[in-house]
Protein backbone atom coordinates (compact mmCIF):
# COMPACT_ATOMS: atom_id res chain seq x y z
CA UNK A 1 0.00 0.00 0.00
CA UNK A 2 1.58 3.32 -1.10
CA UNK A 3 1.32 6.59 0.80
CA UNK A 4 -1.67 7.85 -1.22
CA UNK A 5 -3.58 4.58 -0.77
CA UNK A 6 -2.82 4.52 2.95
CA UNK A 7 -4.17 8.04 3.35
CA UNK A 8 -7.44 7.12 1.60
CA UNK A 9 -7.72 4.02 3.75
CA UNK A 10 -7.23 6.01 6.96
CA UNK A 11 -9.93 8.49 6.02
CA UNK A 12 -12.40 5.76 5.12
CA UNK A 13 -11.89 3.42 8.09
CA UNK A 14 -12.00 5.67 11.15
CA UNK A 15 -14.32 3.56 13.27
CA UNK A 16 -13.93 5.84 16.25
CA UNK A 17 -16.18 8.36 14.54
CA UNK A 18 -19.12 6.35 15.88
CA UNK A 19 -17.69 6.31 19.41
CA UNK A 20 -16.55 9.85 20.06
CA UNK A 21 -19.64 10.99 22.01
CA UNK A 22 -22.17 9.34 24.28
CA UNK A 23 -25.19 10.36 22.14
CA UNK A 24 -23.64 8.83 19.00
CA UNK A 25 -22.67 5.65 20.85
CA UNK A 26 -26.26 5.38 22.05
CA UNK A 27 -27.63 6.01 18.57
CA UNK A 28 -25.71 3.11 16.98
CA UNK A 29 -26.08 0.71 19.92
CA UNK A 30 -27.50 -2.63 18.77
CA UNK A 31 -27.96 -4.50 22.07
CA UNK A 32 -30.49 -3.23 24.60
CA UNK A 33 -31.11 -4.51 28.12
CA UNK A 34 -34.48 -3.59 29.59
CA UNK A 35 -36.33 -4.41 32.82
CA UNK A 36 -38.77 -6.49 30.74
CA UNK A 37 -35.87 -8.83 29.84
CA UNK A 38 -35.37 -9.83 33.48
CA UNK A 39 -36.80 -12.41 35.88
CA UNK A 40 -36.19 -12.09 39.62
CA UNK A 41 -35.76 -15.17 41.88
CA UNK A 42 -37.43 -15.27 45.30
CA UNK A 43 -37.01 -17.77 48.15
CA UNK A 44 -40.07 -18.44 50.30
CA UNK A 45 -40.13 -20.25 53.63
CA UNK A 46 -42.93 -21.74 55.72
CA UNK A 47 -41.58 -19.98 58.79
CA UNK A 48 -43.47 -16.96 60.11
CA UNK A 49 -42.36 -13.32 59.97
CA UNK A 50 -38.98 -14.09 58.38
CA UNK A 51 -36.80 -11.86 56.24
CA UNK A 52 -33.46 -13.59 56.67
CA UNK A 53 -30.50 -12.42 54.58
CA UNK A 54 -28.57 -15.20 52.84
CA UNK A 55 -24.96 -14.82 53.99
CA UNK A 56 -23.41 -16.04 50.75
CA UNK A 57 -25.78 -13.86 48.67
CA UNK A 58 -25.83 -10.34 50.16
CA UNK A 59 -29.06 -8.55 49.33
CA UNK A 60 -31.05 -11.79 48.88
CA UNK A 61 -33.44 -13.14 51.51
CA UNK A 62 -35.38 -16.14 52.68
CA UNK A 63 -38.89 -14.72 53.03
CA UNK A 64 -42.06 -15.73 54.80
CA UNK A 65 -45.30 -15.20 52.90
CA UNK A 66 -46.11 -11.74 54.24
CA UNK A 67 -42.68 -10.42 53.30
CA UNK A 68 -42.69 -12.28 49.97
CA UNK A 69 -45.68 -10.31 48.69
CA UNK A 70 -43.99 -7.02 49.60
CA UNK A 71 -40.85 -8.07 47.72
CA UNK A 72 -42.92 -9.11 44.72
CA UNK A 73 -44.77 -5.77 44.77
CA UNK A 74 -41.50 -3.82 44.76
CA UNK A 75 -40.16 -6.03 41.98
CA UNK A 76 -43.17 -5.29 39.78
CA UNK A 77 -42.93 -1.56 40.54
CA UNK A 78 -39.39 -1.57 39.11
CA UNK A 79 -40.74 -2.81 35.77
CA UNK A 80 -39.64 -6.44 36.16
CA UNK A 81 -42.45 -8.56 34.70
CA UNK A 82 -41.79 -11.93 36.36
CA UNK A 83 -40.54 -13.70 39.46
CA UNK A 84 -39.47 -17.32 39.86
CA UNK A 85 -40.24 -19.02 43.17
CA UNK A 86 -38.14 -21.48 45.18
CA UNK A 87 -39.66 -23.08 48.27
CA UNK A 88 -38.18 -23.95 51.66
CA UNK A 89 -40.58 -26.47 53.24
CA UNK A 90 -40.59 -27.48 56.89
CA UNK A 91 -41.28 -31.15 56.10
CA UNK A 92 -39.06 -33.16 53.74
CA UNK A 93 -39.18 -36.83 52.84
CA UNK A 94 -37.48 -39.25 50.48
CA UNK A 95 -39.91 -38.57 47.63
CA UNK A 96 -40.33 -34.80 48.01
CA UNK A 97 -44.04 -35.12 48.71
CA UNK A 98 -44.47 -31.54 49.91
CA UNK A 99 -43.52 -30.36 46.41
CA UNK A 100 -46.98 -31.32 45.15
CA UNK A 101 -48.98 -30.60 48.31
CA UNK A 102 -51.83 -28.23 47.40
CA UNK A 103 -50.96 -26.34 50.59
CA UNK A 104 -47.21 -26.54 50.02
CA UNK A 105 -45.18 -23.41 50.49
CA UNK A 106 -44.78 -22.60 46.79
CA UNK A 107 -48.48 -23.24 46.16
CA UNK A 108 -49.32 -20.86 49.02
CA UNK A 109 -46.86 -18.32 47.66
CA UNK A 110 -48.31 -18.46 44.15
CA UNK A 111 -51.82 -17.81 45.47
CA UNK A 112 -50.63 -15.00 47.74
CA UNK A 113 -48.84 -13.16 44.94
CA UNK A 114 -51.54 -13.65 42.31
CA UNK A 115 -54.23 -12.46 44.73
CA UNK A 116 -52.36 -9.19 45.32
CA UNK A 117 -50.52 -8.76 42.01
CA UNK A 118 -52.47 -10.52 39.27
CA UNK A 119 -50.42 -8.97 36.44
CA UNK A 120 -47.07 -10.15 37.80
CA UNK A 121 -45.94 -13.33 36.02
CA UNK A 122 -45.25 -16.07 38.57
CA UNK A 123 -42.93 -18.87 37.46
CA UNK A 124 -42.76 -21.96 39.66
CA UNK A 125 -39.48 -23.84 39.78
CA UNK A 126 -40.50 -27.47 39.35
CA UNK A 127 -37.83 -29.53 41.04
CA UNK A 128 -37.51 -31.77 44.09
CA UNK A 129 -34.11 -31.05 45.63
CA UNK A 130 -35.56 -28.54 48.11
CA UNK A 131 -38.23 -31.05 49.19
CA UNK A 132 -36.32 -34.34 49.49
CA UNK A 133 -34.64 -35.37 52.72
CA UNK A 134 -31.55 -36.46 50.75
CA UNK A 135 -31.33 -33.24 48.69
CA UNK A 136 -31.37 -34.92 45.29
CA UNK A 137 -33.58 -33.91 42.38
CA UNK A 138 -35.74 -37.00 42.38
CA UNK A 139 -36.46 -40.49 43.67
CA UNK A 140 -33.19 -42.26 44.43
CA UNK A 141 -32.20 -45.92 44.12
CA UNK A 142 -32.16 -47.86 47.35
CA UNK A 143 -30.25 -51.11 47.79
CA UNK A 144 -32.40 -54.13 46.87
CA UNK A 145 -35.42 -51.92 46.22
CA UNK A 146 -38.08 -54.11 44.64
CA UNK A 147 -39.15 -53.24 41.11
CA UNK A 148 -36.23 -50.87 40.50
CA UNK A 149 -33.75 -51.11 37.59
CA UNK A 150 -30.87 -53.51 38.14
CA UNK A 151 -27.21 -52.54 38.29
CA UNK A 152 -27.67 -48.96 39.49
CA UNK A 153 -25.69 -47.71 42.50
CA UNK A 154 -27.42 -46.69 45.72
CA UNK A 155 -28.33 -43.02 45.51
CA UNK A 156 -28.78 -42.98 41.73
CA UNK A 157 -31.65 -40.66 40.73
CA UNK A 158 -34.30 -42.81 39.04
CA UNK A 159 -35.59 -41.18 35.89
CA UNK A 160 -39.11 -42.52 35.30
CA UNK A 161 -40.09 -42.69 38.95
CA UNK A 162 -39.05 -39.05 39.31
CA UNK A 163 -41.22 -38.05 36.34
CA UNK A 164 -44.34 -39.10 38.23
CA UNK A 165 -43.52 -36.74 41.10
CA UNK A 166 -42.57 -33.87 38.78
CA UNK A 167 -45.89 -34.22 36.95
CA UNK A 168 -47.86 -34.04 40.20
CA UNK A 169 -45.81 -31.00 41.23
CA UNK A 170 -46.34 -29.14 37.95
CA UNK A 171 -50.11 -29.75 38.03
CA UNK A 172 -50.37 -28.58 41.65
CA UNK A 173 -48.43 -25.42 40.80
CA UNK A 174 -50.66 -24.71 37.81
CA UNK A 175 -53.74 -25.32 39.97
CA UNK A 176 -52.44 -22.75 42.47
CA UNK A 177 -52.22 -20.18 39.68
CA UNK A 178 -48.65 -20.37 38.36
CA UNK A 179 -48.35 -18.64 34.99
CA UNK A 180 -45.38 -20.80 33.94
CA UNK A 181 -43.87 -24.01 35.31
CA UNK A 182 -40.10 -24.47 35.07
CA UNK A 183 -38.90 -28.08 35.42
CA UNK A 184 -35.22 -28.15 36.34
CA UNK A 185 -34.45 -31.79 37.13
CA UNK A 186 -32.86 -32.69 33.76
CA UNK A 187 -34.75 -35.99 33.62
CA UNK A 188 -35.20 -37.64 30.21
CA UNK A 189 -38.75 -37.19 28.92
CA UNK A 190 -39.47 -34.58 31.59
CA UNK A 191 -41.10 -32.01 29.31
CA UNK A 192 -43.33 -34.51 27.49
CA UNK A 193 -44.56 -36.04 30.74
CA UNK A 194 -45.34 -32.65 32.27
CA UNK A 195 -46.98 -31.36 29.10
CA UNK A 196 -49.27 -34.38 28.95
CA UNK A 197 -50.16 -34.07 32.64
CA UNK A 198 -50.93 -30.37 32.36
CA UNK A 199 -53.04 -30.88 29.24
CA UNK A 200 -55.02 -33.76 30.72
CA UNK A 201 -55.63 -31.76 33.91
CA UNK A 202 -57.07 -28.75 32.11
CA UNK A 203 -53.94 -26.57 32.06
CA UNK A 204 -53.05 -26.71 28.38
CA UNK A 205 -52.58 -22.92 28.46
CA UNK A 206 -49.71 -23.06 30.99
CA UNK A 207 -46.29 -22.76 29.30
CA UNK A 208 -43.24 -24.83 30.21
CA UNK A 209 -39.90 -23.09 30.74
CA UNK A 210 -37.50 -26.01 30.64
CA UNK A 211 -34.04 -25.99 32.19
CA UNK A 212 -32.96 -27.70 28.99
CA UNK A 213 -29.21 -27.26 29.39
CA UNK A 214 -28.32 -27.36 33.07
CA UNK A 215 -24.68 -28.02 33.81
CA UNK A 216 -23.28 -29.80 36.86
CA UNK A 217 -21.66 -26.54 37.89
CA UNK A 218 -19.60 -25.33 40.84
CA UNK A 219 -21.39 -21.97 40.54
CA UNK A 220 -24.47 -23.25 42.41
CA UNK A 221 -22.92 -23.24 45.89
CA UNK A 222 -24.67 -20.18 47.35
CA UNK A 223 -28.05 -21.30 45.97
CA UNK A 224 -27.79 -24.55 47.88
CA UNK A 225 -27.39 -22.49 51.05
CA UNK A 226 -30.32 -20.27 50.07
CA UNK A 227 -32.70 -23.10 49.20
CA UNK A 228 -31.40 -25.64 51.73
CA UNK A 229 -31.10 -28.14 48.90
CA UNK A 230 -27.55 -29.46 48.97
CA UNK A 231 -27.32 -33.24 48.32
CA UNK A 232 -26.62 -35.24 51.48
CA UNK A 233 -24.44 -37.67 49.52
CA UNK A 234 -23.00 -38.02 46.04
CA UNK A 235 -23.43 -35.43 43.32
CA UNK A 236 -25.66 -34.59 40.34
CA UNK A 237 -23.31 -35.60 37.56
CA UNK A 238 -25.53 -38.43 36.29
CA UNK A 239 -28.34 -36.11 35.23
CA UNK A 240 -26.89 -32.60 34.89
CA UNK A 241 -24.57 -31.92 31.95
CA UNK A 242 -20.79 -32.21 32.01
CA UNK A 243 -19.20 -28.72 31.78
CA UNK A 244 -16.80 -30.09 29.16
CA UNK A 245 -19.69 -31.12 26.88
CA UNK A 246 -21.45 -28.80 24.44
CA UNK A 247 -22.83 -31.03 21.66
CA UNK A 248 -25.45 -32.58 23.95
CA UNK A 249 -26.94 -29.12 24.47
CA UNK A 250 -28.38 -29.25 20.95
CA UNK A 251 -29.96 -32.66 21.58
CA UNK A 252 -31.41 -31.57 24.92
CA UNK A 253 -33.00 -28.45 23.43
CA UNK A 254 -34.27 -30.19 20.32
CA UNK A 255 -35.93 -32.91 22.39
CA UNK A 256 -37.47 -30.41 24.80
CA UNK A 257 -38.90 -28.34 21.95
CA UNK A 258 -40.32 -31.46 20.30
CA UNK A 259 -41.84 -32.51 23.63
CA UNK A 260 -43.59 -29.17 24.10
CA UNK A 261 -41.20 -26.73 25.81
CA UNK A 262 -42.21 -23.12 25.26
CA UNK A 263 -38.91 -21.72 26.57
CA UNK A 264 -35.45 -23.30 26.71
CA UNK A 265 -32.79 -22.35 29.24
CA UNK A 266 -29.03 -22.46 29.75
CA UNK A 267 -27.79 -22.58 33.34
CA UNK A 268 -25.34 -21.17 34.40
CA UNK A 269 -24.97 -18.26 32.01
CA UNK A 270 -21.59 -16.58 32.33
CA UNK A 271 -19.30 -19.56 31.74
CA UNK A 272 -21.56 -20.91 28.97
CA UNK A 273 -22.22 -17.92 26.71
CA UNK A 274 -20.78 -19.86 23.78
CA UNK A 275 -23.57 -22.40 24.33
CA UNK A 276 -26.16 -19.62 24.56
CA UNK A 277 -24.98 -18.12 21.27
CA UNK A 278 -24.92 -21.43 19.40
CA UNK A 279 -28.34 -22.46 20.67
CA UNK A 280 -29.88 -19.15 19.65
CA UNK A 281 -28.53 -19.60 16.14
CA UNK A 282 -29.91 -23.16 16.00
CA UNK A 283 -33.32 -22.42 17.57
CA UNK A 284 -34.04 -18.76 16.78
CA UNK A 285 -37.82 -19.03 17.11
CA UNK A 286 -37.84 -20.40 20.68
CA UNK A 287 -37.39 -17.93 23.57
CA UNK A 288 -34.03 -18.59 25.21
CA UNK A 289 -33.45 -17.94 28.91
CA UNK A 290 -30.03 -17.52 30.54
CA UNK A 291 -29.81 -18.11 34.30
CA UNK A 292 -27.24 -15.81 35.91
CA UNK A 293 -26.74 -18.06 38.92
CA UNK A 294 -25.93 -17.55 42.60
CA UNK A 295 -22.18 -18.06 42.34
CA UNK A 296 -21.91 -15.51 39.55
CA UNK A 297 -23.87 -13.08 41.72
CA UNK A 298 -21.85 -13.77 44.87
CA UNK A 299 -18.50 -13.22 43.13
CA UNK A 300 -19.50 -9.74 42.01
CA UNK A 301 -20.92 -8.86 45.42
CA UNK A 302 -17.76 -10.02 47.20
CA UNK A 303 -15.43 -8.17 44.84
CA UNK A 304 -17.52 -4.99 45.05
CA UNK A 305 -17.58 -5.15 48.86
CA UNK A 306 -13.78 -5.21 48.81
CA UNK A 307 -13.57 -2.28 46.40
CA UNK A 308 -12.03 -4.44 43.67
CA UNK A 309 -14.53 -3.54 40.98
CA UNK A 310 -17.41 -1.21 40.13
CA UNK A 311 -20.53 -3.29 40.83
CA UNK A 312 -22.89 -1.25 38.65
CA UNK A 313 -20.53 -1.27 35.66
CA UNK A 314 -19.69 -4.98 35.95
CA UNK A 315 -23.29 -6.12 36.40
CA UNK A 316 -24.44 -4.03 33.46
CA UNK A 317 -21.62 -5.37 31.30
CA UNK A 318 -22.19 -9.03 32.12
CA UNK A 319 -25.99 -8.87 31.69
CA UNK A 320 -25.51 -7.04 28.40
CA UNK A 321 -23.09 -9.79 27.37
CA UNK A 322 -25.76 -12.41 28.02
CA UNK A 323 -28.25 -10.47 25.93
CA UNK A 324 -25.67 -9.98 23.17
CA UNK A 325 -24.96 -13.71 23.13
CA UNK A 326 -28.61 -14.38 22.34
CA UNK A 327 -30.54 -14.59 25.60
CA UNK A 328 -34.09 -13.30 25.23
CA UNK A 329 -34.64 -13.38 29.00
CA UNK A 330 -32.27 -13.44 31.97
CA UNK A 331 -32.99 -14.86 35.41
CA UNK A 332 -30.77 -12.82 37.70
CA UNK A 333 -30.43 -11.84 41.35
CA UNK A 334 -29.10 -8.50 40.08
CA UNK A 335 -32.44 -7.63 38.45
CA UNK A 336 -33.71 -5.17 41.04
CA UNK A 337 -30.37 -3.42 41.48
CA UNK A 338 -30.01 -3.08 37.72
CA UNK A 339 -33.49 -1.52 37.40
CA UNK A 340 -32.76 0.93 40.23
CA UNK A 341 -29.56 2.01 38.49
CA UNK A 342 -31.45 2.36 35.22
CA UNK A 343 -34.04 4.59 36.87
CA UNK A 344 -31.34 6.77 38.37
Amino acid sequence: MNKEERSDFDLTWRLRRLRHSAPIRKMVQDVYLRPSDLIYPLFVTEEKDVRREIKSMPGQYQLSLEHLVDEARETQALGIPAVILFGLPVVKDEHGSSAFDENGIVQQAIRAIKNELPELIVIADTCLCEYTSHGHCGVVQETNQEGMPKGLPKGYVLNDQTLDVLCKTAVSQAAAGADIVAPSGMMDGMVRAIRNSLDHSGYSHVPIMSYSVKYASAFYGPFRDAADGAPQFGDRNTHQMDPAESKQAFNECELDIQEGADFIMVKPALAYLDVVARLKQRFPQTPLVAYNVSGEYAMVKAAAANGWLDEKAVVTEKLTGMKRAGADLIITYHARDFCRWLNQ
